[in-house]
């Protein structure tokens, strides 16, 4: 799709489980969306073409390192800027599980939600290296590090979010509920 709609696309069968180690991609502070998905690519909402882009101008080896199941960590501010579903849905495209800053702008934490990329928000985010083995659960509201051992305590989703997260976004999650 190219019409500048917002993507349908949701998650498949196929889409890394955040509960599963990864290696972690360790960004600083304000990374806004025009680095996660420069403006120069956004004529496209597939998540696939997008996810070839993926922090380009940032970090250019990103999109052919990066590995399904693999993990964003980030400081201060991760997704500020525009209000477009382009960064999240490039970040889905290349394979992340999830995403884990100190904080998010706003409107970024909701559009991952919105299209089923998973989101914590964890004080210590900044404690994991770049290459750390982590993982996610959301339920619990925690970060685990397989590389050193740590668990790191997170802001867990509450559970209408987790709904959302886990059925795929919410037009997946608003399809399921008119059935």
């Amino acid at each position: 799709m190219s019409d500048g709609a917002p993507s349908d696309a949701a998650p498949d069968a196929g889409t890394p489980e955040p509960s599963s180690p990864g290696r972690a991609w360790v960004f600083g502070d304000d990374v806004d969306t025009d680095q996660i998905a420069p403006s120069r690519f956004l004529t496209s909402t597939d998540p696939a073409e997008l996810g070839a882009h993926a922090f380009q101008d940032l970090r250019p080896a990103f999109s052919e390192d990066v590995r399904p199941g693999d993990f964003v960590v980030a400081g201060d501010n991760f997704g500020g800027g525009s209000s477009r579903e382009h960064a999240p849905l490039a970040l889905l495209g290349a394979g992340v599980a999830g995403v884990v800053a100190t904080s998010f702008a706003r409107i970024f934490f909701r559009n991952c939600i919105n299209i089923g990329l998973p989101v914590l928000i964890c004080p210590r985010a900044e404690e994991i290296d770049d290459g750390d083995e982590i993982s996610l659960h959301l339920d619990e509201g925690t970060v685990r590090n397989h590389t050193t051992g740590a668990s790191y305590d997170a802001e867990p989703l509450p559970a209408f979010l987790r709904d959302l997260v886990d059925t795929g976004g919410l037009k997946p999650y608003t399809r399921a509920r008119l059935e």
